[in-house]
């Protein structure tokens, strides 16, 4: 039977570790040696040279010094070249003195007259002397008979200034060597020291990437970045990150789509990249709270924040559709209730109609019966031939059913004319409905509730009126009240309030217009907004053309 393998579990893995904190401080001790040895050897490289070229000038100066004496120059050309001559005592006491491997006189021809072995007394020097005898001071690093040598050489004159011969002087080369090698345990001392330092260093710094990446491994963060690159892409909630200073620095596609912005918004402040307004207010942490509604463009949004060590995040969450439908919610239950009140009233009348008729009062019966018929006509008549425009008309004649329902009046001024030539009327009748609807809340269960309309035309700008006969609104909330989010009266159960007078100003702004507040002549509210350039020239045609839409809406109501 052969021997199973070893399990996975007990096999050796060779490489990196895989915590961080290990695989940091290796690299970096790692670095550490590898700039130490490498400023070693940079630092030894040119010591080398430097001891080297010591060494020459040293046997140079000794030369120098030796020629120097005219005695040795006369003893040179008087004497024979003997080991006991005058030149020989004198350079072997040179040479002791200065310690130098050789002090060697020469003559022109080449020939000792000094040596430190005296049997090479006498014989001609191993090396060229050709430059020092013409009169050129050398330095070198060669090869003779005592071995390698660093050698200075030097002519030598005579009282007249006449070459007669050489010095010679060479320090071995081993001393050199040997100082070079004496230096090198301290360089690598101080090699050590700093390479202990740098580890240090590197444990220290280890320590705080390990406690700042809880101990993650790279490829773990690797991992993380690219599961939160594709959780941020992938949500369909907007993510705003922001630093310390409040600047942007990541945007999802979500959040782009929902404020309207860009990759160019990264890196700059929430006030430059999306202007002021409650937006920027609630991203940038001036308005706190939870689910807080704000208003960009088109879109209601719902915004969240969160502070972090480093800045803060921000959620945001698309709730257009759900708002648009929690209005048409309200729509329905409002028409609901006035249905059913209509069907009640009808109920009413019906027996008063039977009532006549059984009592053979025909005359009052056909009487009563036209004016019933007649106040519904009157009122879709009224409306379509002030107001051209068939959705804004249709919208009036339905809210006034509605305000008859709930004991309101609905007067459309007298000053009230608008040709069927809007440019964006869908923009318009938002406006009107989210005025008048706050205008019968207002109103509601008030003695005398009456609301009024007024909508002209001058030139091409159009100007809306919507006067109640509320309370009226003080003067410090006149501006509060056009803030997203603000509302005196409590939300329904289904959505938030604080939403249709916001967008009223920001439909009013988004084509130049004004949307203001202000005290009604016989108390009240009047809300005023004015549109320039609402209107299409009469030459051209309107966004919307459906001539008969108005008297059809009218004909159906007085049905």
């Amino acid at each position: 039977m052969g021997m199973s393998p070893t399990p996975p579990a007990r096999r050796l893995r060779l490489g990196l570790p895989r915590r961080m904190f290990a695989q940091v401080l290796l690299m970096q001790v790692a670095i550490a040696a590898g700039v130490a040895v490498l400023a070693t050897g940079l630092f030894l490289a040119p010591l080398s040279d430097q001891l080297d070229d010591q060494a020459m000038r040293r046997a140079l100066s000794i030369a120098q010094t030796t020629a120097a004496q005219p005695q040795i120059a006369e003893d040179l050309v008087s004497t024979r070249a003997t080991a006991g001559g005058p030149v020989q005592r004198e350079a072997e006491r040179i040479r002791k003195a200065t310690r130098a491997e050789y002090v060697v006189v020469m003559n022109r021809r080449g020939v000792r007259w000094s040596h430190p072995t005296p049997s090479e007394i006498g014989r001609i020097v191993s090396t060229d002397p050709g430059q020092a005898l013409a009169g050129h001071e050398v330095m070198q690093i060669d090869d003779g008979t005592l071995g390698r040598t660093a050698r200075g050489k030097v002519p030598l004159r005579d009282g007249d200034g006449r070459i007669v011969g050489a010095v010679s002087v060479g320090i071995a080369y081993d001393s050199v060597r040997a100082r070079l090698l004496h230096a090198i345990p301290g360089l690598l001392a101080y090699a050590g020291g700093a390479l202990a330092v740098g580890a240090l260093a590197a444990w220290l710094i280890s320590r705080r990437v390990q406690r700042q990446t809880r101990d993650l491994a790279f490829s773990d963060i690797s991992a993380l970045l690219a599961e939160r690159e594709a959780m941020l892409h992938g949500i369909r909630e907007g993510v705003v990150a922001l630093d310390r200073g409040g600047c942007i620095r990541l945007l999802n596609d979500e959040a782009q789509r929902l404020l309207g912005i860009g990759d160019e918004a990264v890196g700059r402040s929430l006030d430059e990249a999306l202007g002021e307004g409650r937006t920027t207010d609630v991203l940038a942490g001036r308005v706190t709270g939870t689910d807080l509604l704000t208003v960009r463009g088109q879109r209601v949004l719902v915004a969240n924040r969160m502070p972090t060590d480093d800045g803060a995040v921000a959620t945001l969450r698309d709730r257009t559709e759900l708002e648009q439908l929690g209005r048409e919610l309200d729509s329905t239950r409002g028409l609901i209730d006035a249905l059913r009140a209509q069907d009640h009233e009808h109920a009413n009348r019906m027996h008063t109609l039977l009532g006549l008729l059984e009592l053979e009062m025909y005359d009052d019966a056909v009487e009563f019966v036209g004016e019933v018929v007649g106040d519904h006509r009157a009122t879709a008549e009224q409306v379509a031939e002030k107001i051209q425009d068939p959705l804004l008309a249709a919208l009036l004649v339905g809210k006034a059913t509605v305000a008859a329902e709930r004991g309101v009046t609905l007067h459309l001024s007298d000053r009230t004319r608008l040709p069927d030539r809007l440019v964006d009327p869908r923009g318009l009748v938002t406006i009107v409905g989210n005025l008048v609807d706050n205008a019968l809340d207002a109103v509601a269960g008030t003695p005398h509730a009456r609301v009024e309309v007024e909508s002209r035309a001058e030139g091409r700008t159009a100007i809306l009126r919507v006067r109640d006969t509320g309370p009226g609104i003080p003067e410090e909330h006149r501006e509060l009240i056009f803030t997203e989010g603000w509302s005196t009266k409590k939300p329904p159960a289904h959505r938030e309030r604080g939403i249709g007078l916001s967008l009223v100003r920001r439909l009013a702004e988004r084509q130049g217009g004004t949307a203001t507040v202000g005290e009604a002549a016989g108390g009240g509210a009047e809300f005023t907004v004015v549109l320039p350039e609402a209107l299409a020239e009469p030459d051209l045609e309107p966004a919307l053309t459906l001539p008969s839409a108005a008297q059809t809406t009218a004909e159906e109501e007085s049905r």
